[in-house]
């Protein structure tokens, strides 16, 4: 199984400048209860953005440059490979970015969204999510608080099997 997990805001804002654009405590807890000890695909731009590699968690870097390697991560030249690189029949997350989401949402089984209800200026965007193709079928609203300044909802998508 593919997932990919994002949080986005409404107008489908990642980040900028290799950054995120919010501080939720409860997301990044959700993320890595739901990702440890999975196998991670990401662009290697993500990858730089962490302070080092997540605990607990095999990661996968796509990377265009040859000489890019990572103690104990493994290192690819396209998202096939990253896909050929992890165990079969498991679950495998994809976790960013842009164009890694890009490449992947078509053949991804699940979105496991955390939609920011507010919109950002961002150099980076998730894809549409086309409902022609996805169903909501669950969703948990958050209020905003002292820990979280923006309300949020976590949100899973499944694909629609035409």
């Amino acid at each position: 199984m593919i997932i990919l997990i994002a949080a986005i805001a409404e107008n489908n804002a990642l980040g900028k400048n290799n950054q995120l654009l919010w501080h939720l405590p409860d997301d990044f807890k959700r993320f890595k209860n739901t990702t440890s000890g999975h196998f991670i695909i990401m662009g290697r731009k993500t990858f730089e953005s962490f302070p080092r590699p997540l605990p607990n968690r095999t990661h996968v870097i796509i990377s265009r440059q040859k000489d890019f390697n990572i103690p104990d991560c493994i290192v690819v030249n396209s998202l096939d490979d990253a896909i050929k690189a992890c165990p079969k029949n498991e679950t495998i997350f994809i976790i960013g970015g842009g164009e890694i989401y890009n490449q992947s949402i078509e053949i991804a089984d699940t979105l496991d969204i955390t939609r920011v209800h507010h919109s950002f200026d961002a150099d980076t965007f998730f894809p549409e999510i086309d409902l022609t193709k996805w169903k909501l079928t669950s969703q948990d609203f958050h209020p905003k608080d002292e820990k979280h300044n923006y309300d949020f909802t976590f949100e899973t998508y499944s694909r629609i099997n035409n």
